[in-house]
């Protein structure tokens, strides 16, 4: 009987661990588009496109 409780105890914590994964998970993804969206903002002005036009330019002489 000792070893069913245990049992029914490590699985719970282990069930309770896993919604913890999830929001974690869902919580980079939310970072992550986050931070995608402000590169895009960055790298889409026209100050940044002519900084890095002249990088590659000079790069490719």
């Amino acid at each position: 009987m000792h070893r069913l409780k245990a049992r029914v105890v490590r699985l719970t914590r282990e069930a309770a661990e896993a919604g913890m994964n999830t929001a974690e998970y869902a919580m980079g993804t939310i970072a992550a588009v986050a931070f995608a969206g402000l590169l895009l903002k960055v790298l889409s002005s026209a100050k940044t496109q002519a900084a890095l036009a002249g990088i590659v330019e000079k790069a490719l002489s």
